[in-house]
């Protein structure tokens, strides 16, 4: 007699690669939930900085009003963060290196919040930009880290890439958020609020850390302090040296010492980076020549699109009469315009090689810049900014990611983290110094200009696109006569990823020639393990600067 036969269980199908278990299969694995926590977790603390790269933007107007700034003095909101951020990049992953990267980034996350509430109840301008600047040292231990503890928390396979996915997604999303969340607080409440929201998120996530995020082992070694201190003084002086020749001419005391100290500081820089153990920007990086050609267009492109957005924010408000909340949403169709163009980059990439995509995308900023040089005070938004936007929105696209493959191509693994994290730091302070010499501009142009102030700002703020154009034109000039393209390896689609995220979180802390930040094609597989010093393991998914299928 037989057996009775069995039904057949339902077959019990695994998730899909790239996708972490469904909720009902998460929520009964302790493990996973706890790994969603720890994402949750580091991704506030990243978004925290990534929207206050942008929330103050909008409040410029009304910071100006309150605390009595000048037009080229209230660029120091901005430059006081900048600099210290992009300074001190490079040094705060390397302090997470040797003191524990959990313990670092809870150090940056309590000194950002702490920063943040003095700047949200200065007084004074000088109160603010000292508190702008902790906000910038905070942000500094808090970024490069962020992706480190990231790494080590989640293995190799799919569920690495989807938390990168998500992760270097924050990049672009923080950036939109803190355009509208800036004009919503300043319009509704006051422009202090734009800087004490980040307390509460700040406390909150100090706490949390602890609680899901475990600690990394410490590595030994030393911190180039004397590297990162006289270039980041070095680079301080020489915006200081500029934003004061816009104020009183080229002949001021103050001036002139501004820049004899900053010439004096970088050439001490050079020489302190030349005899360093572990240099924070080691010179073997540079000996490639498309990496180096890359490098300098990183420098560029920042340099001309943050007087961009510095002065289509005063020229909205001031000229258009626009309200912070509407200012801020008049930036929109440039994130979409970026969004878009990015769902098809990397299989351009695949195609065409970074070389022809990065010059269309330099050909469209360039536009962008030239189009804003003809801007009038009676310009309206849909004939004066509307154009240039979507322009820049999609040349930004187009731009950075091929950078990215480009600078981090044909690198070793053990140096991809150091690659990595000085493309973040020449974009920051590329920016930085490139707002300062448009301050420049518009301050001498302005001294000089006639009519209401509106049509004042109108002539300087064209002026200084002017010359934005032409700093665009010389990252256009470099990327067709240094740069020497290559089809890409079998390999791209994995730098494309890598870069991406890189790049969107200001990755690379082992200046000393640490852990790996991915893969380069030719290389071997990148070092995951705690040590790790930045993004590991192939394609971490869609990115603001990478995101649709991949390239390979």
């Amino acid at each position: 007699m037989s057996s009775p036969s069995v039904p057949p269980s339902p077959a019990v199908r695994p998730p899909a690669p790239g996708r972490l278990p469904a909720p009902e299969t998460a929520s009964q694995d302790p493990a996973v939930a706890r790994q969603r926590a720890v994402l949750f977790v580091i991704v506030a603390a990243y978004l925290m900085v990534g929207v206050d790269s942008t929330v103050v933007n909008v409040a410029l107007p009304d910071i100006q009003r309150d605390l009595g700034f000048g037009a080229t003095g209230l660029s120091w909101v901005l430059n006081s963060y900048t600099l210290a951020f992009g300074g001190l990049l490079l040094l705060g992953g390397r302090v997470g290196d040797i003191v524990g990267r959990r313990r670092t980034l809870v150090a940056g996350v309590l000194l950002f919040a702490v920063s943040s509430l003095l700047g949200g109840l200065a007084g004074e301008g000088g109160l603010l930009l000292a508190a702008r600047a902790c906000q910038g040292v905070g942000a500094a231990l808090v970024t490069p880290n962020t992706l480190a503890l990231l790494t080590t928390h989640f293995p190799e396979g799919p569920r690495r890439h989807h938390a990168l996915g998500v992760y270097s997604s924050m990049a672009g999303i923080g950036a939109s958020v803190g355009l509208v969340l800036g004009g919503m607080l300043t319009s509704w409440a006051s422009w202090r609020w734009a800087l004490l929201i980040n307390v509460p998120i700040g406390a909150g996530v100090a706490a949390l850390l602890p609680r899901f995020v475990s600690e990394t082992p410490r590595h030994a070694g030393r911190f180039d302090l004397p590297g990162a201190l006289t270039g980041t003084a070095g680079t301080t002086a020489l915006v200081y040296g500029f934003l004061r020749a816009a104020q009183q001419g080229w002949g001021d005391t103050l001036t002139l010492l501004g820049f004899s100290a900053a010439a004096s500081l970088l050439i001490g820089f050079v020489l302190v980076e030349s005899r360093a153990a572990a240099p924070v920007v080691p010179p073997r990086l540079l000996a490639d020549r498309d990496r180096a050609g890359g490098y300098a267009i990183v420098l560029l492109l920042p340099a001309g699109m943050f007087g961009a957005f510095y002065f289509l924010t005063l020229f909205t408000q001031q000229v258009l009469d626009y309200s912070p909340l509407r200012a801020g949403f008049a930036f929109l169709p440039m994130t979409l315009a970026m969004f878009t163009v990015l769902r098809f980059v990397p299989r351009l990439l695949g195609r065409l090689g970074p070389r022809p995509v990065l010059l269309c995308g330099t050909a469209l900023l360039v536009g962008a810049a030239t189009w804003l040089w003809r801007l009038r005070a009676d310009d309206g938004y849909a004939a004066g900014l509307l154009g240039p936007l979507l322009l820049i929105g999609l040349g930004m696209g187009l731009s950075f990611v091929p950078l990215n493959v480009t600078v981090l191509a044909r690198i070793g693994a053990r140096e991809a983290g150091s690659a990595s994290g000085l493309l973040q730091t020449l974009q920051w302070l590329g920016g930085t110094l490139g707002l300062a010499v448009l301050v420049t501009v518009y301050g001498t142009s302005a001294r000089h200009a006639t009519g209401s102030p509106e049509q004042i700002l109108a002539t300087g703020a064209a002026h200084a696109f002017g010359i934005g154009a032409l700093v665009s034109l010389a990252a256009l000039l470099v990327a067709a006569l240094v740069l020497t393209g290559g089809r890409p390896t079998a390999g791209a689609g994995r730098v494309t990823g890598t870069a991406a995220a890189a790049s969107a979180t200001g990755s690379g802390p082992d200046a000393g020639g640490g852990a790996p930040a991915g893969r380069a094609p030719g290389t071997g597989p990148a070092d995951s393990g705690p040590g790790s010093g930045a993004a590991a393991g192939p394609e971490p998914g869609p990115s603001p600067a990478a995101a649709g299928p991949d390239a390979s």
